[in-house]
C-alpha cells in the first residue's frame, strides 16, 4: 500500500491528505505497511526455503536409484568433489531436516502477521469509517 502520488503542481497529496489524520492513525498507517513489508520478506524466504527443499527431494531421490558403489560428485563452492553416496545422503537428509524446520518457523511467522494485519486493518477502518472524503 502506498501513500504518495504526485500532482501536476508537485505537491505529494496523498501524504498531505495523511498529515490531517491524527498522529495515532498515522501511526497505524506506518506500522501496517512495515507489516506488509516484513511478510513480503517472510514469504519470499519462505518460497526460498520450499524451493530448495524441492531440489534436495529431488536430489536423494536420484541418490536412492543409483548404486551404494556408484561415483558421486558434490558441490563445494565453484568445484565438484567426488564423494560417497552415504555421506552424500546423510548431508541432503540434514539439510531437509533444517530446512523443514525453518518452514515450519516461517509458516507460524506468516500466520501470526498476517493476524496482526488483519487486526491492524479493523483498528484503521473503524478510525477512518466516520471520516468522509472532502
Amino acid at each position: 500500500m502506498a501513500f504518495t502520488y504526485c500532482c501536476a503542481d508537485g505537491r505529494n497529496r496523498m501524504s498531505d491528505e495523511i498529515s490531517k489524520l491524527p498522529p495515532h492513525v498515522q501511526e497505524r498507517l506506518l506500522r501496517l505497511q512495515q507489516l506488509q513489508q516484513t511478510l513480503q520478506t517472510v514469504l519470499a524466504q519462505k518460497q526460498q526455503v520450499e524451493l530448495e527443499l524441492t531440489e534436495i527431494e529431488q536430489a536423494l531421490s536420484e541418490l536412492q536409484k543409483m548404486a551404494d558403489d556408484a561415483i558421486i560428485y558434490q558441490a563445494m563452492g565453484s568445484l565438484l568433489v567426488k564423494a560417497e553416496k552415504a555421506k552424500v545422503t546423510t548431508d541432503l537428509n540434514e539439510r531437509k531436516e533444517l530446512l523443514n524446520m525453518r518452514t515450519q518457523v516461517l509458516g507460524k511467522q506468516e500466520e501470526r502477521l498476517r493476524g496482526q494485519l488483519k487486526d491492524l486493518q479493523a483498528k484503521l477502518q473503524k478510525d477512518l469509517g466516520p471520516i468522509s472524503p472532502s
